[in-house]
């Protein structure tokens, strides 16, 4: 499902309990320097990561003071974030101007808020020019984190250089599943993603196929595009000339770590990729 650009007014995009995607959690908050925000969204944890702007956040009696350094976009230096347990209200103070993201995932129990700066990132760069698949990963939520959070990742993924893919080989999550030796063959993951193009005026595709080797669907996205990824394998790709970048939001139902499925048509591709099994690795 594709979500059109739009002002939310600071009112979530992905509300608790969405159809397409119950276990994500998504808003977009707007400030003025000097204003706030109180939110609590009960059942879901969260973690609020500035896209721009440097905000102050509180969660009960705890205070994370100087979270996010970009000025300019998402391109002007690397992420921070605060974590805020399932069941806790936080406020998001700006200290400057800001826009920023708040992502959920359903979770009950209420574990320890703390904050992520820039050198607690978990990176992964894979893929290559030859193969149009360069891209970056910055896991704000990812496997350096695995123990201090419920089911939530946050990730900032970047294409390297303009125009590209991303997501591919096709891999999709969406089903809880063992093989005949009860290994895990694939998990159920929610996933939703929020697009910025580089300039801005670019644009790029996100494909969804639910089937192997049967049409899906296809959307125009563009910068402030949302897309809800319930089923089905979903590469994404960008202009010539732009780059892309895409806030995601992973909300497991039965385990935090991501088991993909890679789409059997196009599976001899990973063997093609520099550095993808590196990649995979890091969603847990």
């Amino acid at each position: 499902m594709h979500i059109l650009p739009h002002d939310n007014a600071n009112r979530p995009i992905v509300d608790v309990d969405n159809d397409r995607v119950p276990l994500n959690y998504f808003n977009i908050v707007k400030l003025k320097a000097g204003e706030h925000f109180d939110y609590r969204v009960d059942g879901y944890e969260t973690c609020v990561v500035p896209a721009t702007g440097t905000v102050t956040v509180e969660v009960g009696d705890q205070t994370f003071a100087d979270i996010g350094q970009r000025r300019t976009d998402v391109w002007d230096g690397d992420p921070e974030g605060v974590y805020v347990p399932s069941g806790q209200g936080a406020r998001i103070t700006a200290r400057t101007d800001t826009e920023t993201f708040v992502a959920g995932a359903k979770y009950a129990d209420t574990l320890t808020p703390f904050a992520v700066r820039a050198d607690d990132l978990d990176l992964v760069q894979y893929g290559s020019d030859d193969t149009k698949t360069h891209r970056k990963i910055k896991h704000i939520l990812g496997a350096e984190h695995h123990d201090r959070v419920g089911r939530l990742l946050v990730s900032e993924l970047f294409t390297v250089g303009a125009g590209g893919w991303s997501g591919f080989p096709s891999h999709k999550h969406d089903t809880d599943r063992l093989d005949s030796d009860a290994e895990v063959i694939e998990t159920r993951h929610d996933e939703t993603y929020n697009f910025r193009f580089k300039p801005d005026y670019g644009s790029g595709l996100q494909m969804l196929q639910r089937t192997d080797n049967e049409p899906g669907d296809a959307y125009h996205v563009m910068n402030g595009s949302t897309v809800l990824i319930d089923k089905g394998y979903h590469p994404c790709c960008v202009l010539p000339g732009y780059e892309m970048y895409y806030f995601t939001i992973l909300g497991g139902r039965s385990q935090r770590s991501l088991k993909q499925y890679f789409q059997p048509t196009h599976a001899e591709q990973l063997h093609t990729i520099p550095g993808i099994m590196d990649m995979v690795a890091k969603f847990k």
